[in-house]
C-alpha cells in the first residue's frame, strides 16, 4: 500500500520504500536512511523532469548516498551539492579521487563482493552489467548494492539481465528493479519490463518494485504521459505470468511504501 513520501511517523522506526523518480529511491531501514543515485533538479543536459518535483524532506537526515555508476542521470553532481550535511558516498572503485576533486570528502569506495556498515545495516556492492564509465571522467565499474538489516532490499541500479542475478534468489525482502529508460528505445545494458520480470522470476523476492520509469523525457520528446506509464504496467502483467509468488508494487514517483 502506498503512502505519501512526506508521511510522519511515531515511535519505533518504520521500514518503507520511497520513489523519487528515475533511479533515485530512498531505502528507510532500521532508522537508517539510505538515498540511491541522486537526481533532484528539474533538468539535466538534454534530459527534463516530467514527474512532481523531489521534496527536500525526502532527502533530508541521510546516513548514505549510494552510487551504482558514473553516467549523468545517476551521478549527478549539482543534486549532490543539494544535499544537507555532506552524507557519506558509496561509489564504485575508481571514481573515489575523482569525486575527491569535486571537493566531496566523505567517499568511500566498493568493488563487487565488498561491504560497508552503517549503524545496524550491512550494505554490499554487487556486481551489474552496464557500461557506467563517464564521458570526460573516469572509468568504474557499475555495480548494485545489497541492504541487510532485519530485511534485505536489492538496488540493481543499471544492469542487464544476467544469470549469476539467482545467487540472491530466496533471501529478498524487495527488489528494486530498473524497468526501462528515458528514450524511445533501450541501449544495451539494460533491461526493459519483460527483462525485469524474468530478473523478478530469478530473485524470487518477496516484494518488486520497479524504478528507473516515468520520470525523465529528453527536451522536446513527445512521449505522453499515457506512455511512460506503459513500463509499469507491463512488468506488472509480466511478472503476475512469470513469478505470481512475487508480489509487485508500482509506486509513483514520489510515492512511498511500508514494509
Amino acid at each position: 500500500m502506498a503512502e505519501g513520501a512526506g508521511t510522519e511517523r511515531a515511535g519505533a522506526p518504520v521500514d518503507r520504500i520511497v520513489f523519487l523518480g528515475h533511479s533515485t529511491v530512498l531505502i528507510e531501514l532500521d532508522g537508517v536512511r539510505l538515498l540511491t543515485d541522486p537526481l533532484l533538479r528539474g533538468r539535466v543536459a538534454h534530459l527534463r523532469r516530467r514527474a512532481a518535483r523531489v521534496e527536500e524532506h525526502a532527502f533530508a537526515d541521510l546516513d548514505a548516498v549510494l552510487i551504482s555508476h558514473l553516467h549523468h542521470d545517476h551521478l549527478d553532481i549539482a543534486s549532490l551539492r543539494m544535499l544537507d550535511g555532506e552524507p557519506p558516498l558509496l561509489v564504485p572503485s575508481g571514481a573515489g579521487a575523482w569525486l575527491r576533486r569535486r571537493r566531496f570528502a566523505a567517499v568511500s569506495e566498493l568493488a563487487p563482493g565488498e561491504a560497508a556498515q552503517l549503524g545496524a545495516i550491512a550494505i554490499e556492492a554487487l556486481d551489474a552489467r552496464h557500461n557506467g564509465w563517464r564521458v570526460g571522467g573516469p572509468h568504474a565499474q557499475s555495480i548494485g548494492y545489497l541492504a541487510r538489516g532485519r530485511r534485505s532490499v536489492y538496488f540493481a541500479g543499471d544492469t542487464a539481465l544476467f544469470g549469476e542475478m539467482a545467487e540472491l534468489a530466496g533471501e529478498l525482502d524487495v527488489a528494486l528493479l530498473p524497468i526501462a529508460g528515458w528514450g524511445a528505445r533501450l541501449g544495451p545494458g539494460h533491461m526493459d519490463a519483460l527483462e525485469a520480470a524474468r530478473a523478478a522470476a530469478m530473485l524470487r523476492p518477496r516484494l518488486a518494485i520497479p524504478i528507473h520509469w516515468g520520470t525523465l523525457t529528453p527536451v522536446g520528446s513527445p512521449r505522453g504521459a499515457e506512455e511512460l506509464q506503459e513500463p509499469a504496467r507491463l512488468f506488472a502483467e509480466h511478472v503476475a505470468r512469470l513469478a505470481p509468488s512475487v508480489e509487485v508494487r508500482v509506486l509513483e514517483p514520489g510515492e512511498a511504501t511500508t514494509l
